[in-house]
C-alpha cells in the first residue's frame, strides 16, 4: 500500500478553508498514486486555537466526514480524516460516550468513502494545553481492515503511552495511522517516539503532523512513515508538504518471523503486584 503523510498550516477557527485545503492535498496525493492519506490532528480548526473549538464542533456525520468520504470515492483513495472536533451531543448511535461534550475524533474511510473505523483520542493533553479540560476522552481502540491490512488509529499525545500500542498489536494491527499536532520544542521526542513505537511493535507507522504557528505555538512537522525496523521510509521537514511511501503487508510478517521479539514478551510480569 502506498501511504501519504501530509502536513500544512491550518487557519485557526476557519473550518471551511481548512477543509478546502484538505481537499486539494488529498487530490494531489491521489494523483501521485497514494492509496491512503493521513491528515493532521484538528486540521479543521488548528489544535492550539482552543477558544475556537466549540464553534467548530460538528456531529460525527458532519462536514469533515462528508468531505473525506466524497474525496475518497472521487479519487479512489482511503482517508484518515484526522482529526476534528466532534460535538458528542449532536452525534447519534456511534458508540457515543454517555458524558456529552466535545471529543478529538478521527475516522478512517475506505476508497469507496465507507467508514472503516473511528477513534476518539484516549490520552488528552494537559501540559500547556486545554485539551484535557475541554474535551471528553475516548474509551476504546479504533481498529479496521482496509484492503487486507489491519489498521489501528491513535492521536498525537497517545504516542507517549506504549501500553496503547501493545493493545493494538495484541488485536492484530499491522499498520498505525496517527494524526498529530506536535510542538517544535519537543520535536526530538516526536521523531524518537514514532520510530520506537514502530520498532517495538514491529508495525508500519504513518504519522501526519501540522506545521507553522497556531495561536502562538509552533508545530514541528516531520510527518513520517516508519517501517517495522524503526527506519524512516518517508520523513518530511518542518515545511508544508506531502510524502508518499510504500508499506507492504508482507514486510510485517517477514520481519516478525525473522526477528520474533514479540513472541518473547513476558506478559505475566505485568500482572504481578
Amino acid at each position: 500500500m502506498n501511504i501519504a503523510v501530509a502536513q500544512w498550516q491550518s487557519t485557526p477557527g476557519q473550518p471551511e478553508a481548512n477543509r478546502a485545503k484538505a481537499r486539494s492535498v488529498i487530490a494531489e496525493a491521489a494523483a501521485e498514486n497514494a492509496e491512503l492519506i493521513v491528515l493532521p490532528e484538528l486540521f479543521t480548526v488548528g489544535y492550539f486555537a482552543f477558544d475556537a473549538w466549540e464553534e467548530a464542533a460538528e456531529p460525527f456525520h458532519g462536514p469533515t466526514l462528508s468531505m473525506a468520504s466524497e474525496m475518497a470515492e472521487e479519487h479512489d483513495i482511503a482517508v484518515v480524516a484526522g482529526s476534528f472536533v466532534e460535538d458528542l451531543a449532536a452525534t447519534e448511535a456511534v458508540d457515543t460516550p454517555a458524558n456529552r461534550g466535545i471529543a478529538n475524533t478521527t475516522v478512517l474511510v475506505d476508497r469507496d468513502g465507507v467508514i472503516v473505523t473511528h477513534y476518539r483520542k484516549i490520552h488528552l493533553f494537559g501540559y500547556q494545553s486545554e485539551e484535557a479540560t475541554r474535551m471528553v476522552p475516548g474509551d476504546r481502540l479504533g481498529i479496521g481492515d482496509l484492503d487486507g491490512y489491519t489498521f489501528g488509529l491513535s492521536t498525537c499525545y497517545d504516542l507517549r503511552f506504549p501500553e496503547l500500542f501493545r493493545a493494538y498489536v495484541d488485536a492484530g494491527v499491522t499498520h498505525l495511522a496517527i494524526p498529530s499536532a506536535w510542538p517544535t520544542p519537543r520535536a526530538a521526542h516526536w521523531s524518537l517516539l514514532c520510530r520506537v513505537r514502530a520498532l517495538e511493535n514491529q508495525v508500519f507507522l504513518a504519522a501526519s503532523n501540522g506545521v507553522g504557528e497556531i495561536d502562538g505555538t509552533e508545530l514541528c512537522g516531520r510527518s513520517c512513515l516508519i517501517d517495522p525496523w524503526g527506519e524512516p521510509v518517508v520523513e518530511l521537514d518542518d515545511k508544508p508538504g506531502t510524502g508518499i511511501g510504500t508499506a507492504p503487508l508482507d514486510a510485517v510478517g517477514q520481519i516478525r518471523e525473522e526477528f520474533p521479539v514479540l513472541e518473547d514478551r513476558r506478559a505475566d510480569l505485568s500482572r504481578q503486584s
